[in-house]
């Protein structure tokens, strides 16, 4: 699977899906840039989940709506819910476990 940028007007659409896991980041942030080839490289070898990503400089409501207050966070979601978080850098490795 390949990353999708996503668009604020299209979140509520896109996060219906079986397991769907949303980058949320912004450019400026050095953590983001960091971690978003791993999301990239761990979305390519996943085949039954969906991955985004999300700016939160051009998403404010959505940042609002989940409390994402520190960058990158991950949100992963099943079956249109929020069922889990994790705020900071991850390690390839890490992330894989964590979106399990």
């Amino acid at each position: 699977m390949k990353v999708i940028e996503l668009e604020e007007k299209d979140f509520k659409d896109k996060i219906k899906g079986k397991k769907v896991v949303v980058d949320c980041y912004a450019t400026w942030c050095g953590p983001c840039r960091m971690l978003s080839p791993i999301v990239d490289e761990v979305a390519k070898e996943s085949k039954d989940i969906e991955f985004y990503k999300l700016d939160v400089d051009e998403s404010e409501e959505v940042a609002q709506e989940y409390g994402i207050m520190s960058i990158p966070t991950i949100l992963v979601f099943e079956d249109g819910k929020l069922s889990k978080t994790h705020t900071g850098f991850l390690p390839k490795e890490e992330l894989e476990e964590f979106i399990k």
